[in-house]
């Protein structure tokens, strides 16, 4: 996955912030894989280097990304949290630890040991954190508010995709790409399948239902789980029209989502809107976001170093 992430500004006079929008690893975890292996069976990268990131998220500028080809495993620029959603199979929300672990960044560079699969990279990542962050966490199930993808009442109003001529059915290569500005932000999760908010405007192509869900997630105040019951790999192309305040309040959900401080006018702005701004625009589809409650895995980090050990 190769990440572009660029500064915003307000889009409005009335909400003045800079931010910048931070393509989170969760496309990635559906990619990998579903779930995790045990820890104590967890197989080890051949070779891995791991280094703090050059360019750390006090610029107006950052990328990160995730690329996978062959034996080459290469992750720029995430924060340890992200590291952790990926090792452990869960989105970086339901990650718990310090605040430092959302904030500085690292690189990765490793090769894949002789008969390795792709699904063995979350394990790996648990073990290289294990052993070079000294990271100690536990799984635990917690009851968290949570909104269901479901249809609504009025039944769904989208259609699937129409078949993709040529498309290869296990891609090669984990190679996802992104870009984010005030513009708004635009995402290539592979295979055909793209995300693009903008111009007032969700457009998304070829996407399952988990995957929008997850993709929403980082749109919203908390995560948001696929309960459509649609089948799971049946692809749909979503359109929807925002109005200008959800617009704004999207774009700004997913800077402090993304753990960037932002304007205090910001945050007041968010304040004075619905907590599920995308609520009215998803029934165009004929789909509703459900407030729940629901017991939700979560990875509470107990202990890390700050600095990795040398490699």
């Amino acid at each position: 996955m190769s990440v572009q992430v660029n500064s915003t500004r307000s889009l409005s006079h009335r909400c003045a912030w800079e931010t910048f929008v931070k393509i989170r690893a969760t496309p990635l975890i559906v990619i990998l894989t579903s779930g995790v292996l045990a820890a104590q069976a967890a197989p080890q990268f051949e070779v891995a280097s791991v280094r703090v990131s050059s360019e750390q998220p006090t610029t107006n500028a950052a990328a990160a990304g995730v690329h996978i080809a062959g034996s080459q495993v290469r992750i720029a620029s995430l924060p340890l949290k992200d590291y952790v959603a990926i090792a452990y199979a869960v989105r970086p929300s339901q990650v718990i630890g310090p605040e430092w672990i959302g904030q500085s960044r690292f690189d990765v560079s490793a090769n894949l040991p002789a008969g390795a699969t792709r699904a063995e990279v979350p394990a790996m990542l648990q073990a290289l954190l294990a052993e070079r962050f000294a990271m100690k966490a536990h799984r635990e199930s917690r009851e968290s508010p949570v909104y269901a993808l479901t249809i609504a009442k009025g039944g769904l109003k989208i259609k699937p995709s129409p078949p993709a001529p040529g498309a290869p059915a296990v891609p090669n290569a984990v190679d996802v790409a992104g870009a984010g500005s005030a513009q708004g932000v635009s995402l290539n999760l592979g295979g055909g399948t793209t995300f693009t908010l903008a111009d007032n405007a969700i457009e998304a192509k070829r996407i399952t239902m988990a995957q929008f869900a997850s993709t929403l997630t980082r749109f919203t105040d908390r995560t948001v789980v696929d309960e459509t019951g649609l089948a799971s790999g049946e692809q749909y192309d979503v359109t929807l029209t925002l109005t200008s305040e959800e617009y704004q309040a999207t774009l700004i959900r997913s800077g402090l989502n993304a753990g960037i401080v932002l304007d205090p006018r910001a945050l007041r702005f968010l304040d004075r809107l619905p907590s599920n701004p995308l609520g009215p625009a998803l029934e165009q589809a004929g789909l509703t976001l459900d407030s729940r409650k629901s017991p939700l895995d979560v990875i509470v980090v107990d202990a890390a170093s700050k600095t990795p050990s040398e490699n």
